[in-house]
């Protein structure tokens, strides 16, 4: 088989390399052999390739940690039995996704639909769950309130808008370019923020003079720090990701004086602290907000294996238009 894979943590355009003639993986008992379709090239695999995300790689290392693919055979056990023949979502493989069989733990993997296409299917976990997750199951946003996010016009940024069309909290969305305000106006923004025009708190406070009590950045550095000072005491703020590479600063007289709170989220970390049954119902609603378009991913381009570099260039590129994806296979 063919795959991606890197001996050294670094730029993914300089350490990655493709094998062509790898002996296929042996599921192990309660795992399955999926035979891969596609998958996506996200922010957190860039980092992970770069060693520079929370999970550090032992390399030898095949990258990506979602896609989908058809499960061809299993290691034994009820589930993955289940699940053989199957078309099927899947997170955090043992092998990697970026290659054209991997081995995971059939519980990590899920019956799609039929009708999905498969680059639907291939980017069902990474940010619909974690959008999802951050502000029904996390923060819990009520009907109504204003939420604060940065990196509005990322994927999950979009997602959050739509889930805040859904469920009736306001959203107000910071962007870096003028170019991607009238995209997110069509998406039902309520408010959209751009960072060069003065200081956020001063912009959030002549559109939220009530204040805001829930906030979400995937930046950090400056633009993060700004956004937990643009809070009202009491607020609730989750950082998940660091695409600035650079660290908040909060005066800790903030802290102190408002109450704020400020918590990490890692969808794979959460993922593990809930019970099955409510894993159950929470993919269940996933999959039904995928369907309804709420939680869908916009795909700017999808490019075969061997075209990985051009894809990588693609993935890097800001104002991207989507999720670019790699080709592995097909029905």
């Amino acid at each position: 088989m063919k795959r991606l894979v890197f001996a050294r943590t670094g730029p993914p355009a300089e350490v990655l390399r493709l094998e062509d003639d790898v002996p296929t993986p042996v599921p192990q008992r309660g795992e399955v052999l999926v035979r891969m379709l596609a998958a996506p090239i996200n922010p957190s695999d860039l980092m992970f390739i770069g060693g520079r995300y929370g999970l550090q790689p032992q390399v030898p290392a095949v990258p990506g940690f979602e896609g989908v693919g058809i499960v061809v055979s299993q290691g034994g056990g009820l589930l993955a039995r289940l699940r053989l023949g199957q078309r099927v979502a899947l997170l955090g493989a043992r092998s990697g996704t970026w290659t054209e069989y991997t081995v995971a733990a059939a519980r990590q993997v899920l019956p799609v639909p039929d009708d999905w296409p498969d680059e639907q299917a291939a980017t069902f976990f990474v940010n619909p769950a974690t959008a999802l997750a951050m502000v029904r199951y996390v923060l819990r946003v009520p009907r109504g309130a204003w939420l604060l996010q940065t990196a509005a016009a990322s994927e999950v940024g979009k997602m959050v808008i739509r889930l805040g069309r859904w469920y009736g909290f306001r959203t107000l969305n910071v962007i870096r370019r003028p170019e991607q305000r009238e995209q997110l106006q069509r998406l039902g923004a309520d408010v959209i923020l751009l960072d060069s025009d003065g200081p956020l708190a001063e912009q959030v406070a002549r559109h939220a003079p009530e204040g805001v009590r829930f906030g979400l950045d995937p930046v950090g550095g400056p633009l993060g720090s700004a956004l937990l000072a643009a809070l009202a005491p009491g607020a609730h703020a989750l950082i998940y990701g660091s695409l600035a590479d650079a660290p908040l600063q909060v005066d800790p007289r903030l802290l102190i004086s408002t109450g704020l709170c400020v918590q990490g989220f890692w969808l794979a970390r959460w993922l593990t602290h809930q019970n099955l049954f409510r894993l159950l119902r929470f993919f269940r609603r996933v999959r039904r907000l995928i369907g309804q378009g709420v939680l869908q991913s916009s795909i700017a381009a999808v490019y075969p294996l061997e075209q990985y570099l051009a894809a990588l260039e693609h993935a890097s590129r800001p104002g991207k238009g989507g999720k670019v994806l790699l080709r592995l296979g097909s029905r």
